[in-house]
């Protein structure tokens, strides 16, 4: 597999149809700016959808990946190593924001374990059929996993987006349900950034304390030596310093512009998989939206480099979809707006044209009897 391959298959929205819809709203009773970003979304939902006016965001689904990574062994996270199940868990049962919220704004919420690092009975067969592995290896001095998963993970990721667009989802918020994964990120968004660790490493979705921050910087230091050798490959580099998880939101993203299905990224971990994925396809990141200011720095270097300007800023850092599925009412506010606000009336009717020709024709008239009168 080659991932450079995308980007023959990916192509931006249908500018035509943009140019359509800005016209379209010139013509609404709100003076164009009044809404702000929101005019902006619209006009970019439609060139997504190849839609005048947009059509109404109705089967938004959150679509999360899970996996532990052996990074946290070294105490970099706040959660314990290999406990990544247990988030999954709360999810499933209703007990953490992500899923308040999705309950709240009747969202379907779907769980793809990409390589948790537990027992298979302990979760649903729905959440661990697709499994890549078990856990993934320790970045700072080991690959995350061989090329041959690697490429299964990417698979997996393809193959899910393909599923959502099947089913007619028509909207995807991106998130990762992980433990150590924003290491792993950090390490891949420092990578292609071409710059140090101490500038990307953050505190996590669960908070760390000073020590372990030091901790943390100290391993994507060393993970970053071991990746740079192999920046030239995407799914090498996948393999070295990202995840089974990591891989599979690679491969997803990849294939939602590919199938023409718009994204909004959550935090650093899904950062990192765009960033990923831009490398590889570079129109990619035209179908993705950026939800929320996570307050990882690594998060602020990925969005930058793909010029992606996020939507809200709430300070929510809990991670697992959360910020970006705060997002989405907002995103389904712009599309019903576009959609819904009439038209204001102008002189430009046919009923209109027809009065300001009569009386053009008047005035002529006036004016040819006064220059007859004149002449005469």
């Amino acid at each position: 597999m080659n991932l450079d391959d995308f980007s023959d298959l990916i192509e931006r929205p249908d500018g035509g149809v943009r140019r359509d819809a800005e016209e379209r709203r010139e013509r609404l009773i709100v003076p164009p700016g009044a809404l702000g970003r929101l005019d902006e979304l619209g006009e970019w939902l439609s060139a997504a959808q190849q839609a005048v006016p947009v059509k109404p965001i109705e089967q938004p689904r959150v679509v999360l990946f899970a996996g532990d990574h052996g990074v946290a062994e070294l105490g970099v996270s706040g959660r314990a190593a290999g406990s990544a199940h247990e988030l999954v868990r709360a999810t499933l049962d209703g007990a953490t924001p992500l899923a308040v919220l999705a309950r709240r704004f009747s969202v379907p919420v779907r769980i793809v374990d990409a390589g948790l690092d537990c027992d298979p009975e302990l979760l649903p067969e729905s959440v661990v059929r697709h499994r890549v592995r078990r856990g993934s290896g320790r970045i700072d001095i080991e690959d995350a996993m061989t090329a041959e998963e690697a490429e299964r993970a990417v698979r997996l990721g393809i193959a899910i987006a393909d599923e959502e667009a099947d089913s007619g989802t028509d909207l995807v918020v991106l998130g990762d349900l992980s433990v150590g994964g924003t290491t792993a990120a950090s390490t891949l968004i420092a990578a292609l950034c071409g710059t140090d660790a101490s500038v990307v490493t953050g505190r996590g979705g669960a908070g760390i304390d000073d020590l372990a921050w030091m901790r943390k910087c100290a391993a994507i230091r060393d993970a970053l030596r071991r990746a740079r050798p192999v920046l030239g490959d995407q799914l090498e580099l996948l393999a070295t310093v990202g995840g089974a998880d990591l891989a599979a939101m690679t491969g997803f993203l990849l294939q939602c512009a590919v199938r023409r299905l718009p994204v909004i990224l959550d935090g650093v971990v899904s950062s990192a998989c765009a960033l990923v994925a831009q490398r590889a396809a570079f129109r990619a990141p035209d179908w993705w939206l950026a939800g929320q200011v996570s307050g990882e720095p690594a998060q602020t270097k990925a969005l930058d480099r793909m010029a992606l300007n996020p939507l809200l800023d709430q300070g929510v850092i809990v991670g697992e979809g959360s910020g970006a599925l705060l997002a989405l009412p907002l995103v389904q506010a712009a599309a019903a707006l576009a959609a819904e606000l009439p038209e204001r009336a102008t002189a430009d009717t046919g009923e209109d044209v027809e009065k300001d020709d009569e009386k053009d024709g008047d005035e002529a008239g006036t004016t040819g009897e006064n220059g007859d009168a004149a002449d005469d």
